[in-house]
């Protein structure tokens, strides 16, 4: 009988023991194995091809700001152009026009 009592508190004890040392084992494995993950290089080419794409990016977005430009000044001048013809015809040419 005091063979079976002593058994209850060694386990315990063998228990706390491999926990507390096993626990801050696995956790630095897992941090070298996330870590790991993360040191991937890309090759060169790939690396290469993302700057070019980039560059292209870059290129296509400055082309779209000239056409939204180009597009802002077009409408600024036709806008001009429509009330300075309407402020240039009489009364009656506007009247003539409308339905």
């Amino acid at each position: 009988m005091l063979i079976g009592a002593a058994i209850i508190p060694l386990g315990a004890f063998a228990m706390v023991t491999i926990v507390s040392i096993g626990v801050p084992i696995a956790r630095a494995y897992a941090k070298r194995v996330e870590q790991g993950a993360r040191r991937v290089e890309l090759p060169p080419e790939t690396t290469a091809r993302f700057e070019r794409m980039e560059q292209a990016i870059d290129a296509i977005a400055v082309e779209v700001e000239r056409i939204s430009e180009a597009q802002r000044f077009t409408t600024k001048l036709l806008a001009e152009r429509g009330s300075a013809a309407l402020s240039a015809a009489s009364p009656s040419d506007i009247e003539r026009r409308q339905p």
